[in-house]
């Protein structure tokens, strides 16, 4: 007898079902985290019924048990996907930053997988349209911070759904980082790029449902038809780790959560000339340029900036900045992750990186402004001002989006 690609999938997801076991430290949580898709697939998937799916996804794409979403539902008769569309780094995660994989099928389904990298409004659209589906799905780990691309993909893709007559439906994974609070300046919409398409704070401290309704609340010129399949048992407190859940690394250069957690405020020198560790076991932990030396961890320490300890650090990356050159600087160890605030330590850096090593610079495109959302950031460090004054430069438009963003929220 001879097995259809789709009999045969099937065939392996219930014989994976029944062997595998969940983790031994999800067996022992008191509260057992559930995803959004979890959720859906419990339902057998009876919010997609009789519809045509389509799903933007990634590699975080997967069930606890590590199986990608989308060879789940393929082989499931309860759901008609029928379309893959992938973001930066593509669906299947083969491409380094600021790349996709392009237009191409599936080898493991056989399903057509579109291409959304930089696409937006009625191309993206269009895109949507040709594919034949009726509801697009979207679930992708994100990282909790503004210029993680995938936030605004999720954008986009919400937009050019409204545009193209779908249905929206995102199925809610955690923040990593916890969801405790937001932190960091708001985008000033003059600088709207795709590392922030609107006014949001740095570090937002929100799920991507989350996200979602506040996209469709308040910056969607006409609102999508959106459905969000939350999650059960997570709490805002919660880091990555409590959750008992698989990491998988959300791009090339997030291999960890601890990448994660420093990410919202170190990504901040990729508007520098020093690395952001890129090209390292440690990227965004990791941070240097030639010619620094062990005077910036020793500025950074005398802050006494809570819950961070720096590490004077000599690495050689093998891309990117200073590739293949050996470089001084530090590496940033978080001891406390509970006091520690990612924003601010990313700005203590930059202004004790300028203060003790003459060859700083800004990237000459002032990326910094794309990063921080405006010109605040640099024109105060370039005037001297200290780590307090600059934070303390953003407080009153933080306040009003942390009173926004409540409305939103679907957690405890």
């Amino acid at each position: 007898m001879r097995l259809s690609r789709r009999a045969l999938l099937a065939a392996t997801t219930a014989a994976a079902s029944l062997t595998s076991a969940p983790p031994a430290s999800a067996a022992s949580h008191p509260r057992r985290l559930r995803t959004g898709f979890e959720n859906l697939a419990a339902t057998g998937y009876a919010s997609l019924n009789g519809q045509r799916v389509g799903i933007v996804t990634n590699p975080t794409g997967v069930t606890r048990d590590v199986r990608h979403i989308v060879d789940v539902m393929h082989a499931d008769e309860k759901v008609n996907l029928t379309a893959v569309f992938g973001p930066e780094h593509g669906f299947r995660g083969t491409a380094q930053a600021g790349g996709s994989e392009g237009r191409y099928d599936d080898p493991a389904t056989g399903l057509p997988v579109y291409d959304t990298y930089l696409k937006s409004g009625r191309p993206l659209a269009d895109i949507f349209t040709a594919s034949g589906v009726d509801t697009i799905v979207f679930d992708i780990q994100d990282v909790g911070a503004r210029f993680y691309t995938y936030i605004w993909t999720l954008y986009d893709c919400m937009e050019a759904a409204q545009l193209a007559g779908r249905r929206f439906v995102v199925l809610d994974r955690p923040n990593p980082v916890t969801g405790r609070a937001a932190l960091g300046p708001v985008l000033h919409k003059e600088f709207a790029t795709f590392v922030g398409r609107q006014p949001i704070a740095q570090a937002h401290g929100m799920t991507a449902a989350e996200l979602a309704r506040l996209f469709n609340g308040e910056f969607l010129t006409t609102p999508v038809e959106l459905d969000t399949v939350e999650m059960t048992g997570w709490r805002r407190s919660q880091w990555y780790d409590d959750t008992a859940l698989p990491w998988v690394p959300p791009s090339p250069n997030m291999p960890t959560p601890d990448t994660a957690l420093v990410y919202s405020g170190t990504c901040l020198f990729e508007g520098t000339n020093l690395s952001e560790g890129r090209g390292t076991t440690r990227p965004f932990e990791l941070l240097g340029a030639e010619g620094v030396d062990g005077r910036w961890a020793a500025a950074a320490n005398d802050l006494a900036l809570p819950g961070v300890r720096f590490r004077e650090a000599y690495f050689a990356p093998t891309f990117s900045k200073f590739q293949g050159k050996t470089v001084g600087g530090v590496q940033v160890h978080v001891h406390d992750r509970d006091a520690y605030d990612p924003v601010r330590t990313g700005i203590a850096l930059l202004v004790t990186a300028k203060k003790v090593w003459s060859g700083f610079a800004w990237r000459p495109d002032n990326w910094i402004d794309k990063l921080t959302g405006s010109t605040l950031v640099r024109t105060m460090i370039d005037a001297g001002a200290d780590t307090d004054e600059v934070v303390a430069g953003w407080q009153e438009e933080l306040a009003a989006f942390r009173a926004m963003r409540r409305k939103y929220l679907l957690y405890r």
